[in-house]
């Protein structure tokens, strides 16, 4: 559909590409590609040399949540990749394949499409649900790991289950459930409800407006909102499902990597205490650090904090539990 057949006062949709490929401040030689990996094809963005430390982003976002931490990264002798999760930015958009092991495969992939023998995994939000899925799923790629935002797969379900707190915080994922409905309330009025999403789950450091205009956008390339429901939906309805029984069994196995958990006191939609108590199943170094004043999205909020922390873990070579 051309512009000038739209309907009068409607804007065309956003297309991945001139949405999604941005430029990152401060550094002048990103490189965006498509990778091939478990049947997608799936965009990066990558910025220097070293060993591979992969970030995976959650929701309401795509890549360019990492823009701060690729170039920290990098001048720290890394090769820092973002990846676009299934179904968001420039990665494709499949009519399945959002339930979480898939999700985990999707990454593991990717780090052997990069032609790495392992990488450190970096996930926020849904992001950092994969990354644990995957260090259980595939331990030999995962060299260590470091979530944000979010606990444990088991964790999680214990918390939005039993707790009635944590339930009334995750009041978005319950109302993913409805059909086709957060879909249309995720485009409406140009995206407007992405960007309450954000401001709403930061903490007193609120984003500029330009930072929430590119998430609106690109929550508005065709066919990004159902995707990016798609995995809380199966994370809800697979509770008494028979795939869903197995695959919380299957996150019984612990994770046997280094690992560090970056949480921010004020988050308000998933509590510290149902992130706290996640290292039960880290059979390895782990390390618990709370950045006070800070709400969902610590990497965005302070990204000097989060990436000295997360540098500086990654650089010591025998991180203390």
């Amino acid at each position: 559909m051309t512009g000038s057949s739209l309907p009068a006062g409607q804007s065309p949709p956003a297309q991945p590409t001139s949405v999604v490929r941005l430029d990152v401040p401060g550094a002048k030689e990103v490189i965006h590609r498509d990778v091939a990996a478990n049947g997608a094809r799936f965009h990066i963005a990558e910025l220097g040399d070293g060993p591979l430390v992969l970030l995976l982003h959650g929701f309401p976002q795509f890549w360019w949540a990492w823009r701060h931490q690729l170039v920290a990264l990098a001048d720290a002798g890394f090769r820092a990749v973002a990846m676009d999760l299934r179904g968001v930015g420039g990665s494709d958009r499949t009519p399945r394949g959002y339930d979480p092991a898939n999700l985990a495969l999707d990454i593991t992939g990717v780090v052997r499409s990069l032609g790495e023998p392992d990488a450190a995994l970096v996930g926020h939000d849904l992001g950092g649900y994969l990354a644990w899925t995957a260090a259980v799923m595939r331990p030999k790629l995962v060299r260590r790991l470091v979530v944000s935002s979010m606990p444990h797969p088991r964790r999680w379900r214990s918390a939005m289950l039993s707790d009635r707190k944590q339930t009334a915080a995750g009041s978005y994922v319950w109302g993913f459930q409805r059909p086709w409905i957060p879909e249309r309330q995720l485009i409406a009025d140009e995206g407007a409800l992405v960007g309450r999403l954000i401001r709403d789950w930061s903490g007193p450091r609120l984003p500029d407006d330009d930072v929430v205009e590119t998430y609106r956008r690109a929550m508005l390339i065709p066919s990004t909102a159902h995707c990016s429901v798609e995995p809380y939906r199966w994370m809800v309805r697979s509770m008494a499902r028979p795939d869903g029984i197995q695959f919380n069994r299957r996150m019984k196995r612990p994770v046997r990597v280094p690992t560090l958990h970056l949480h921010g006191s004020l988050d308000p939609v998933m509590r510290t205490r149902s992130a706290a108590g996640s290292g039960e199943y880290v059979e390895a170094p782990y390390r618990w650090r709370l950045f006070d004043g800070l709400g969902h999205f610590p990497h965005e909020e302070d990204p000097v904090a989060f990436s000295t922390e997360l540098v500086n873990w990654l650089q010591d070579p025998e991180p203390d539990r």
